[in-house]
């Protein structure tokens, strides 16, 4: 019979590292950081280091750096992560660049043997082991001879069962050097600047024994270290995508906040639904949106906001703020201009888990796109898929406004093709009456549920949606001759209509 050997994983201590990898990583592999100068490799290695090494289970940190480990560690230390008071019982740095000038490999493997024998060490890391490669290129070391070298430096590790790190800067899995085949895990860091933008990028190319998450994740360096943000891919209970999967549908409705609108909609929002509000710039998108969270603290219902439209000269509604101050309402209120959906969507979805929020607002989705940095806008419709698909997995109902451009002639919902991704869309006009520009709503659809399809008139009167009687004779964007009921734009109650 034969019986699986159980691989223990190991926790990272790097937020977001361990979900990619698929768990964690292996003890007891081989792994291989690479990445260009400034990426993080090092940074990544002493936080995975730090957050796993104790004076029972040591880290060994083997630097072949022609600098010495002092001024390398003077940067280190600027982390929080970084623990002082670790080093010489749980964490040991070694300088090998004296064995590394003589060129002999049999010398630099006798050396890092004596250290693993000497300090049995549960971690081993070798900073740069690239630079090792080119010394033995230059030294005019035969590739077979290197080929040996790393296959018993490999082989000597795992029987010491050591879980290794090969810190090199590897600009491409393709290269032509024997570790990338001895290596169990492959990590791929990169970076770009894009105007004033830093983008930072890892992906696990190879990890034996484990499925990964599949593609590029973004991180981000601050003083606390890496943080990486997986990718947006949900799946249900049984491993599906959740793009595979029916969005949940319930009989519940949500009330709007503005009276007469919840009848518009067939009887409010069904729960878990995606709206999308589209109108030109102060037609009111925000003002419904802030309606909208303002209905569920009404019903006992937490709310969160993702606001990009405001400047730092600008501020949000006093509704919101009070809102927030009460602690109802979550405020995500970004004015960063390099970040990934990635990184954005992984906030928004802590944030409505904490606060189990039913509602979220996103204003607006042109404010979103500039909010990310200038390399994701090309997808940036196959994000706006995936967040969706993230949020409606949660069980959340969203509304998402967009700017629309009025151009009389014609009718688009978003400039970023996302009204198939929605589940019902409300769409605000002007139109010129007497002389004057009115503001008019419509419902354009509501999934499965029948609607109102009356093009109604509508004031912002202190602060508030106000909508009236439908518009009469209206019988285009163009030709007709509009007409209003006597007593538009009044609306016969203050409050919510009750949903049905």
């Amino acid at each position: 019979m034969n019986h699986a050997v159980t691989i223990r994983r190991l926790a990272t201590g790097v937020p977001g590292f361990d979900a990619i990898l698929g768990g964690g990583l292996p003890e007891f592999s081989f792994n291989l950081i690479s990445g260009p100068p400034g990426s993080g490799k090092t940074t990544l290695a002493h936080q995975i280091m730090f957050a796993l090494a104790t004076p029972e289970r040591p880290a060994l940190f083997l630097t072949v750096l022609g600098e010495p480990p002092l001024k390398m560690l003077r940067y280190q230390q600027q982390f929080s992560f970084f623990d002082s008071t670790r080093i010489g019982s749980a964490v040991r740095f070694v300088n090998l660049s004296d064995e590394l000038a003589s060129g002999d490999f049999t010398r630099v493997l006798a050396r890092i043997t004596h250290e693993v024998q000497a300090a049995s060490p549960a971690l081993v890391f070798v900073d740069s082991f690239r630079a090792v490669m080119l010394n033995a290129a230059q030294s005019g070391v035969q590739t077979g001879n290197l080929q040996h070298f790393v296959q018993q430096l490999g082989v000597q590790l795992s029987a010491w069962q050591a879980t290794t790190f090969l810190i090199g800067e590897y600009h491409s899995q393709t290269e032509d050097h024997p570790v990338f085949t001895v290596a169990d895990g492959l990590l791929a860091l990169r970076q770009s600047v894009q105007r004033n933008s830093m983008v930072r990028q890892i992906q696990v190319l190879k990890m034996r024994g484990q499925a990964t998450s599949p593609g590029v994740h973004t991180f981000r360096i601050t003083t606390a270290g890496i943080e990486i943000f997986p990718s947006a891919i949900v799946r249900d209970d049984s491993g599906a995508s959740a793009d595979r999967r029916p969005a949940p549908r319930s009989a519940h409705r949500m009330a709007m906040g503005v009276a007469l609108l919840d009848g518009m909609l067939g009887g409010g929002l069904p729960a878990g639904f995606s709206l999308l509000v589209a109108g030109p710039s102060g037609s009111g998108k925000t003002l419904l949106a802030t309606a909208f969270l303002a209905e569920g603290v009404r019903r006992g219902e937490a709310g969160v906001m993702v606001a990009f439209e405001q400047t730092p000269s600008q501020s949000l509604s006093p509704a919101i703020d009070d809102m927030v101050r009460a602690g109802t309402i979550g405020l995500i209120n970004t004015r960063l201009l390099d970040l990934s959906i990635d990184e954005i969507v992984h906030h928004l979805i802590g944030m409505i888990r904490r606060m189990q929020a039913q509602r979220v607002v996103i204003d607006s989705l042109s404010g979103f796109e500039l909010a990310i940095a200038p390399s994701f806008r090309e997808d940036f419709r196959e994000s706006l898929f995936r967040m969706v698909a993230a949020l409606s997995s949660l069980g959340v109902t969203v509304l998402m406004t967009s700017e629309l451009e009025d151009r009389y002639t014609d009718l688009r919902f978003s400039p970023y093709g996302s009204a198939f991704l929605t589940d019902a869309i409300i769409v605000q006009r002007y139109i010129e009456i007497n002389s004057g520009l009115q503001r008019v709503m419509a419902v354009v659809k509501v999934r499965d549920s029948a609607h109102s399809s009356e093009i109604r008139q509508f004031a912002i009167t202190d602060g508030r949606i106000v909508i009236g009687e439908p518009v009469r004779g209206y019988e285009g964007l163009l030709g007709g001759s509009p007409q209003l009921a006597p007593d538009a734009p009044q609306a016969t109650e203050r409050g919510a209509q009750e949903p049905t």
